[in-house]
C-alpha cells in the first residue's frame, strides 16, 4: 500500500519547483518510514517553509500545550506553529508561498487536532488564493462506513477547535476526503487537489497496511490505543486517568479508588475487547506518581468494536459503582483555557453530563440511538475517494 506521500514523490508534478509550504508533523512518513519533508527534498520538490500542527513538529509536544514556531533540525526549515496564537496561517505566512502541501497522519476520530487544523489551512489557502494539495493516508480505523458512530457534532453549542463542523465522532472517512466535503458544504472554496493512497481497501484497519504504526503523538503510541481513543478519549472529562503518562495511554483507565474486580465481572461479557486488572502509576496528568488501580483494554475483533459506545458504558459502570469517588473534571488547553464543558465539546452534545443521571439501562438504550449514525454515508459518498 502507498501513501499520497509515495504517489508524489514519484511524480515530476508541473509546480516542483514552485514555492511550497508544507502542513505536517515527523509522523508523516513514506511507507518506508522516512520523513515526508526529507523524502521530498530529496526528491528535488522547493519547500521553504514548514507548518506544524499541535504537538509540534517533532509530535512530542504535551497535550493541549502551546507550540512555538522553531527550526527543523532534520531540514534547516523554519517552522510555523498552528497551535500558537494562531490557528491557521496568516497572509505574512503565505505571502512568498505559491502552493501549500498538506501531510499529516490522523486517527479517525473527531477530537483528534490535526483534521481541524487542516480546514483552517483550507479555510486560509482560500482567502489568500493558494492553491492547497493534500497528500492522503488511510484511516487507521477503517473506511468502514458501518463503523461510523455518532454523536454528530452540534454545531451552535458544541463548536470547538476539538470540533468545528458537523460530522459524526468517528468518521470513517480520510482527511482528504473530508477536505473535499468541507470545501464544498462550507462553501470554502479553494483550490484543492488529493493525491490518493493507492491499494488501500476501506475495511483494511491499520495493522492490514503492512506498515508500523508511527506514533501521532505523545499518547498515541499503539494502534490499540487509536482503536479505544473515540471511546476512551472520554475519559479526559472526567477523575479517572486516561492512561497519560503511563506505557499503555488509552489502553488503560484507572484511579487510586478504582475497583476493578467490580468492573471486570461486568466488562468480560463483552467479547469484542479483552480486560484484565492492571495498577500503574502516572508520571504526569492526572494522579501523577500515584498508583491506579484499574483495567487495562486490548480490542480483539477491531472489525465489531464500537468505541463511543464501549467507553459511554465504561464511564456510566465506573459512576454507578463508585457514586462517591467518581466526578467531572475540566480539562484546561490552549484552545480552552478554562477546560469547561470539556465532556460536551468531546461528544458534539450539550449538556452530556446530564445523559450520566439516567438509569442505566435507559442510559444504554439512549446512548446507543445517539451513537447510531445515519445518513453519514448518502452525504459523504460524492466526496469518497476509495
Amino acid at each position: 500500500m502507498l501513501f499520497g506521500i509515495d504517489i508524489l514523490i514519484q511524480q515530476n508534478p508541473s509546480w516542483k519547483q514552485s514555492r511550497i509550504g508544507l502542513v505536517t508533523n515527523h509522523a508523516a512518513t513514506t511507507c518506508q518510514l522516512i520523513p515526508s519533508r526529507k523524502a521530498l527534498l530529496e526528491k528535488g520538490f522547493n519547500i521553504i517553509k514548514l507548518f506544524s500542527p499541535e504537538h509540534g513538529l517533532d509530535s512530542k509536544g504535551a497535550d493541549g500545550a502551546k507550540m512555538k514556531d522553531g527550526s527543523d533540525p532534520l531540514t534547516q526549515l523554519p517552522i510555523i506553529s498552528l497551535y500558537n496564537e494562531k490557528l491557521a496561517p496568516n497572509e505574512e505566512d503565505l505571502k512568498d508561498v505559491d502552493l501549500i502541501l498538506f501531510d499529516i497522519p490522523d486517527i479517525g476520530c473527531r477530537y483528534y487536532t490535526y483534521l481541524w487544523t487542516m480546514t483552517h489551512v483550507l479555510e486560509a489557502c482560500a482567502l489568500h488564493k493558494k492553491p492547497l494539495i493534500i497528500l492522503d493516508r488511510p484511516n487507521p480505523l477503517s473506511g468502514n462506513m458501518a463503523l461510523a458512530e455518532g454523536p454528530f457534532l452540534d454545531e451552535k453549542n458544541c463548536a470547538s477547535f476539538i470540533g468545528r463542523w458537523n460530522i459524526p465522532l468517528r468518521h470513517s472517512c480520510t482527511l482528504g476526503e473530508l477536505a473535499l466535503y468541507f470545501n464544498t458544504t462550507k462553501n470554502v472554496g479553494a483550490t484543492l487537489d488529493v493525491i490518493t493512497c493507492k491499494d488501500w481497501k476501506r475495511q483494511d484497519f491499520q495493522p492490514d497496511w503492512g506498515i508500523s504504526f508511527v506514533p501521532t503523538s505523545p499518547a498515541m503510541q499503539h494502534f490499540n490505543a487509536a482503536l479505544l481513543y473515540p471511546g476512551l478519549g472520554l475519559l479526559e472529562a472526567t477523575n479517572i486517568s486516561e492512561g497519560r503518562g503511563t506505557t499503555k495511554p488509552f489502553s488503560f483507565a484507572g484511579a487510586p479508588w478504582m475497583e476493578p474486580k467490580k468492573l471486570l465481572l461486568l466488562l468480560e461479557q463483552d467479547k469484542t475487547v479483552a480486560v484484565k486488572e492492571k495498577e500503574l502509576m502516572p508520571a504526569e496528568s492526572k494522579y501523577a506518581y500515584t498508583n491506579c488501580q484499574g483495567i487495562e483494554f486490548y480490542v480483539l475483533q477491531p472489525e465489531n468494536f464500537n468505541p463511543v459506545l464501549y467507553g459511554l458504558r465504561f464511564i456510566k459502570l465506573v459512576k454507578e459503582l463508585h457514586p462517591e469517588h467518581f466526578s467531572w473534571n475540566t480539562y484546561p488547553t490552549h484552545v480552552n483555557p478554562t477546560g469547561k464543558d470539556h465532556l460536551d465539546k468531546l461528544l458534539g452534545k450539550a449538556n452530556s453530563e446530564a445523559l450520566f443521571e439516567m438509569p442505566y439501562d435507559e442510559f444504554v438504550k439512549h446512548i446507543k440511538s445517539i451513537t447510531t449514525v445515519t445518513n453519514w454515508q448518502e452525504h459523504i459518498s460524492p466526496f469518497l475517494l476509495y
